[in-house]
């Protein structure tokens, strides 16, 4: 839609802060101006990239892709920045554990918390205590009561509405005494005294059971896990159980985690061998996990916060955005620092893929270069045969329409997961991964040698 009402107002703010000598000409080219003209390519989101290999390429009007720089890196940056640290997540754990998002309180401000708990879905998480972004986006919402529900609770004559009905009946019985008169019966089994338990927290697990009796889980760690927490839950999980329905586990959010649940496992299988989930939160991050596997844990789902969507170990990504061809004319920034050295001209990007079926390396040419083909031999510092080349670069904007199918975000989970498969194992590694290769074409090597020498200033020893 051009020109929408809010247009106007834009226009008027930027009169106050442009000097007052700028020309109405350059407020009407504002007003008309569109993106028809602009041609978006970019990688599939989802796709793992490496560093060196363009994301996006824009190609249109100088003032109005220029114009589109700050959007772009905002939206990329982040989004990139934390499904990536999701997936690492997601390597550490394994694939047989749940992982849940819990950032929101962490987050850099509200619209960050959103994001995160987008792209932690992406780059595979199964769930968010986000609400909010279980509304908007379809993320299974996941969590459970604070350590401030426990402690609202003083004891067990607290609760007034006790009767809780039978899962398959309309019988109702009074939930309570049933359940005190099993920890009458566990607290034996587990070698504690029933007088060690504390009946406020037993209450506040009571309260819960009779509001949610089919997804019963249960902070424990409020005054103590083994001596307190677990005989309680223990006590309404076997009363639920009594009467029909099935308490879903506990989680654990202090002290040493590995003992802690290996602890807890022991003491279910004491009282009914069953496969209750054991959550596992407190400040995690993907080295208390790494951690956590060596030491042999029995958790099964990782509630993750602050580490995650901060990304503790890359507060930044660092995408950039360059000028490389102007008019059909390749531009090159140089630089001391050679990270900062652009390559110049339009590419294309391909990924060879081996036998296998795992990425072998990532290669970029010149778009008049014939794409690689399968089976061919390719030249490039070392021979490669790829059974399979993918073309990476997809239009996805162009006369002035979205070109290409956006995919749901559970597409866009499997398909992040899906492109992770077809990595080698040793890239992925936590310690010392083996770089994965990115390449050039012998063509666009030697026109970006020929490039820098014209443009490097020649200098006089003396």
């Amino acid at each position: 839609m051009r020109n929408p009402p809010a247009l106007h107002v834009d226009l008027e703010y930027l009169r106050t802060i442009l000097p007052p000598h700028t020309e109405e000409d350059y407020f009407e080219y504002l007003r008309n101006l569109d993106t028809g003209s602009v041609t978006l390519y970019a990688i599939d989101e989802g796709t793992v990239v490496f560093p060196k290999v363009p994301l996006m390429r824009i190609e249109g009007p100088l003032p109005i892709v220029q114009l589109l720089e700050t959007t772009l890196l905002t939206l990329v940056n982040y989004a990139s920045l934390v499904a990536t640290n999701a997936a690492r997540f997601r390597m550490a754990a394994g694939a047989d554990k749940a992982l849940l998002e819990f950032g929101l309180r962490r987050a850099q401000g509200p619209d960050g918390g959103l994001s995160a708990s987008r792209y932690c879905y992406i780059g595979g998480f199964d769930g968010t205590s986000n609400v909010l972004a279980g509304k908007l986006f379809g993320i299974p919402v996941k969590g459970t009561h604070a350590h401030a529900f426990v402690n609202s609770f003083n004891g067990v004559e607290e609760i007034k509405n006790r009767k809780l009905k039978k899962a398959n009946s309309d019988e109702e019985l009074d939930f309570p005494d049933l359940t005190l008169s099993w920890l009458d019966k566990i607290c034996p089994i587990l070698g504690v005294l029933n007088s060690e338990t504390n009946k406020g927290e037993l209450a506040a697990f009571l309260s819960y059971g009779l509001a949610f009796p089919d997804s019963l889980l249960c902070l424990v760690d409020t005054y103590d896990v083994i001596r307190s927490g677990i005989p309680n839950f223990c006590a309404v999980a076997m009363a639920l159980n009594d009467i029909g329905y099935r308490a879903v586990g506990v989680r654990l959010d202090s002290g040493d985690l590995a003992y802690l649940s290996v602890v807890v496992r022991k003491s279910f299988k004491k009282i009914a061998e069953t496969n209750l989930t054991i959550v596992a939160s407190n400040d995690i991050n993907e080295d208390t996990i790494h951690s956590l596997n060596q030491q042999g844990h029995s958790i099964d789902s990782f509630g993750i916060g602050t580490h995650l969507v901060t990304c503790q170990k890359q507060p930044a990504l660092g995408c950039v955005y360059k000028l490389v061809e102007v008019n059909k004319e390749p531009r090159i920034k140089l630089s001391e620092d050679v990270d900062k050295v652009t390559m110049p001209g339009c590419k294309e990007v391909y990924r060879l893929y081996g036998q296998d079926g795992n990425a072998l390396v990532d290669l970029l040419q010149k778009p008049e270069e014939p794409a690689p083909m399968k089976g061919s031999r390719e030249s490039k510092r070392a021979y490669v045969s790829p059974a399979r080349v993918e073309a990476l670069y997809k239009p996805y904007w162009r006369d002035g329409k979205i070109c290409q199918y956006l995919p749901t975000l559970k597409e866009l989970r499997e398909k992040a997961q899906n492109s992770l498969r077809h990595i080698r194992t040793d890239h992925k590694r936590a310690l010392n991964p083996t770089p994965y290769k990115v390449s050039v074409s012998d063509q666009l090597y030697y026109f970006i040698h020929k490039l820098w020498l014209v443009n490097a200033p020649i200098g006089e020893l003396s």
